[in-house]
């Protein structure tokens, strides 16, 4: 993907901080916990797998809307 804002190691405090935008798509997998003390220090990946998904689309998901949202 050409605009990587956001990787498996970024935080999800991060994310939601830096990307609002993201917060959507966080939501919609099934991440409601996002303002929780925990997650503001989990990275992404980590977060992907206490829910039982896979980073790898996750992460394009976010990178996209957010490129979609810097246009």
């Amino acid at each position: 993907m050409e605009n990587m804002f956001v990787t498996e190691k970024t935080l999800v405090g991060e994310i939601v901080n830096q990307y609002p935008e993201s917060i959507d798509i966080l939501f919609g997998i099934g991440m409601h916990c996002l303002g929780c003390p925990a997650s503001q220090g989990e990275s992404l990946a980590d977060a992907c797998a206490v829910h039982g998904l896979e980073p790898a689309p996750v992460v394009e998901a976010i990178n996209q809307r957010i490129a979609e949202n810097r246009r």
